[in-house]
């Protein structure tokens, strides 16, 4: 799903209640797949190096207010969650052919429940195809997220299906770690969130697509066999 448009004006108004100058759209989709912390750190400005409030100590000022504007921006986001939010170009012909196939397929990612939970639920009334997900794990289902390959393990046994006849899709490092972890037959998906100094063809994926209409046409021919 193309989730970052929901982001746009969920940072640039945290941004405005600081009295910062709104960021453009590109800027802020580079960092939606590095999750809440990072897009709280760019909407307030705050450099990676400037303040460690990932390793604060408890009671620290720094760490209290950085957690105060990251849940603010959560909030703003539940505002917004599905407002402009889409599946990528040709995912609905591949969840499709699924269908036709009687192919389960499911979602794991590493946004919590809640936030899975209302855009999965908003998007539904627009793209009814969305009912047919068979299994949604997300952080608060597993001990280790990913890069760790529990939460593939969990869906994979969920669905009763071996892991090695899974195929995993994904834009970011850590889910292609994942799905080799778990031994399924991972792609990297080029056409997601890739931020300009990732190396997809390091990630040691099985295959790299520049497209859905890609992976629609790997699976048609593997059914085909």
């Amino acid at each position: 799903m193309d989730t970052a448009p929901d982001f746009f004006p969920t940072v640039n108004t945290l941004r405005k209640e600081h009295n910062l100058p709104p960021l453009a759209d590109d800027v802020i989709r580079l960092q939606v797949s590095n999750g809440g912390r990072a897009l709280t750190r760019l909407a307030l400005d705050i450099p990676l190096a400037a303040v460690d409030v990932d390793n604060a100590s408890d009671g620290d000022t720094d760490e209290l207010f950085f957690e105060q504007q990251r849940q603010r921006l959560l909030d703003l986001y539940v505002e917004h969650i599905a407002e402009k939010s889409d599946l990528f170009p040709g995912i609905i012909e591949l969840l499709e052919t699924c269908k036709q196939h009687s192919l389960p397929w499911g979602i794991v990612t590493n946004k919590p429940r809640l936030y899975t939970e209302i855009l999965l639920e908003r998007l539904a009334e627009q793209l009814p195809i969305l009912a047919h997900c068979s299994i949604v794990v997300c952080p608060d289902d597993v001990e280790r997220t990913k890069p760790f390959p529990d939460p593939l393990y969990l869906a994979a046994d969920t669905l009763k299906i071996p892991a090695q006849d899974c195929w995993y899709l994904g834009d970011h490092i850590r889910d292609i770690e994942a799905g080799n972890a778990a031994n399924m037959f991972t792609i990297a998906t080029l056409y997601g969130y890739i931020e300009p100094n990732d190396k997809p063809e390091n990630w040691q994926a099985n295959i790299m697509v520049d497209s859905a209409e890609e992976i629609t046409q790997l699976l048609t021919a593997s059914l085909s066999t």
